[in-house]
């Protein structure tokens, strides 16, 4: 099912938190009350489906990239996400996903907390983001388009010191 953006954004309050678990391959296990409100999905029709459904498609692959090698990695990501509720309007995010691991120590799952961003944070990381998109779609290649973006990215950082972690945390 395609779900075209309204341009219509939808908010929530800074003492709520959006939270949902995945098993490892990214099918959702939990959604909250908030997340399920702001995405606009049931619970029946939300549990068992991938969590990219509420992917917006202003959202750089390569962010998806640089997210998915990090939990992959074993370890922690705060990453601003612009998602796409079901009724195509849109709600930033920033999030904070982390590895569910077993006793054995491998990943089972993944969970993730989001909260409200800051505006000036949102900003910033449009213009980023739409820069980022733009390069990835001048490449006829997707996954090409998107390894040339993730290599913006990684230049960005550099020219800056920073790690991406850093980076996130400063804007």
């Amino acid at each position: 099912m395609l779900i075209t953006p309204t341009g219509m954004e939808r908010t929530f309050g800074e003492d709520e938190f959006i939270v949902s678990k995945t098993d490892s391959r990214g099918i959702i296990t939990y959604a909250n009350d908030v997340f399920l409100r702001l995405a606009g999905y049931s619970e029946k029709e939300i549990i068992g489906k991938p969590h990219n459904i509420i992917r917006h498609p202003d959202m750089p692959r390569c962010v998806f990239k640089l997210l998915w090698d990090t939990l992959k990695n074993k370890k922690e990501i705060f990453a601003y996400v612009v998602n796409l509720a079901k009724n195509g309007d849109h709600y930033w995010v920033f999030a904070h996903v982390t590895p569910t691991f077993d006793e054995a120590g491998n990943i089972v799952g993944y969970h993730s907390n989001r909260r409200v961003p800051k505006k000036e944070s949102v900003e910033f990381m449009a213009g980023l983001y739409k820069t980022l998109r733009d390069k990835e779609l001048e490449n006829s290649d997707p996954n090409k388009g998107m390894e040339e973006a993730f290599n913006m990215l990684v230049g960005i950082l550099e020219e800056k010191g920073m790690s991406y972690d850093e980076f996130i945390f400063a804007v």
